[in-house]
């Protein structure tokens, strides 16, 4: 399933740079005139081409194309997409989507006219793909409304669970709005220091199991995490057969993990039988202020791969097959954790700290 996004503003996608330049440009002038008799001059072509990355120079296969048409003097313009069709502009922004499927290279032409009819060309040439299956949104969560998580969409996980989730971890989750909140379209899960039925810390962890099961996909998810040493927010999917075969036999795809004993560094994980828990399949790399800075993680997870990136760089590769289990339907956790085998020792000075959520999309 190599489908591929579908709109550049939905995923915030990555765009290729194309820019010619009239490199003389009085030489292409028609009617004799000059710059001096107010003739166009200097023509720049720009063209975004929608979705591009190192491993998808030809774009995202939307075919979406962005000109941006520049001439000094020019009252309009005249583009020639190369593909039978054109457009013309008083503005020189120009959208276009090809529909040739396939990878093909397109001779833009631009004419940029001036106010007493003279005009100058310059062209380029742009590859451009074009996938008929091009993915489309089939759920999103924007935290629009302001108080608590959409009860359409979420529910809570209670308490300090078996051996502290599995994982020694310190804090007992909650559905209390101190430690979950939606205001002005964001959500926030808060760890606190604070005393709460024996436990030292509090925290909430929600899912969407029995709300929103889902097969192969991309998700993405866009974020800013928590600081403080101990702290582990995540970003993950459990398999919703999770309660008839147990963990790790129903697969557990991790689109995000941090620790802030180790700041900065992103983890993408599998855990399935035979690799799990300190075995699991794993990698990671330090991406800059994630604290501090919103970042876009982002997991393409279909019956060949799943793939884990962090603003469009690539962290983790994986092979799927039928051999492990990441072919059935998978549910959405989010949560943050204090202490325990993976978070660590917990500051002595620590307070509080909020996992903040912007949106979740997930596309087929």
């Amino acid at each position: 399933m190599n489908k591929i996004l579908k709109n550049i503003g939905i995923l915030g996608c990555m765009f290729y740079l194309l820019v010619a330049c009239s490199s003389n440009a009085n030489d292409n002038i028609d009617n004799g005139g000059g710059s001096e008799n107010g003739a166009p001059t200097d023509l720049t072509i720009t063209a975004l081409i929608s979705g591009v990355t190192t491993e998808s120079p030809e774009g995202d296969g939307s075919g979406l194309v962005n000109f941006t048409l520049s001439a000094t003097n020019a009252v309009s313009y005249k583009i020639t997409f190369g593909d039978n069709t054109e457009a013309t502009s008083t503005t020189g922004a120009v959208s276009h989507t090809y529909n040739e499927n396939g990878t093909n290279n397109y001779l833009v032409t631009v004419l940029a006219y001036g106010e007493n009819g003279s005009f100058i060309s310059e062209f380029v040439r742009i590859n451009v793909l074009v996938d008929e299956n091009v993915l489309s949104l089939v759920w999103s969560e924007d935290f629009d409304v302001d108080g608590k998580p959409n009860e359409d969409n979420w529910d809570y996980e209670i308490g300090r669970g078996n051996g502290g989730w599995g994982n020694n971890e310190a804090q007992y989750y909650t559905a209390r709005s101190s430690n979950v909140s939606i205001s002005n379209g964001i959500l926030k899960i808060t760890v606190k220091k604070e005393n709460y039925y024996g436990a030292e810390y509090t925290s909430t962890r929600i899912r969407t199991k029995g709300k929103f099961e889902f097969k192969y996909g991309v998700i993405e998810v866009r974020a800013k995490l928590p600081s403080g040493g101990g702290t582990w927010p995540a970003i993950w999917m459990l398999g919703a057969n999770f309660e008839a075969v147990g963990w790790p036999s129903c697969g557990e795809i991790d689109i995000m993990e941090h620790v802030g004993n180790d700041q900065d560094r992103i983890h993408g994980t599998l855990h399935y039988p035979g690799n799990y828990g300190g075995s699991a399949n794993t990698n990671s790399t330090i991406i800059p202020n994630v604290s501090s800075e919103f970042k876009t993680y982002k997991t393409i997870w279909n019956e060949n791969e799943i793939k884990f990136y962090t603003d469009d760089l690539l962290i983790h590769s994986f092979s799927n097959s039928s051999s492990v289990p990441f072919n059935h339907p998978f549910y959405m956790i989010l949560n943050v954790a204090i202490g325990g085998s993976f978070g660590g020792q917990i500051d002595s000075d620590f307070t509080e700290s909020s996992m903040e959520i912007d949106y979740i999309k997930v596309y087929q």
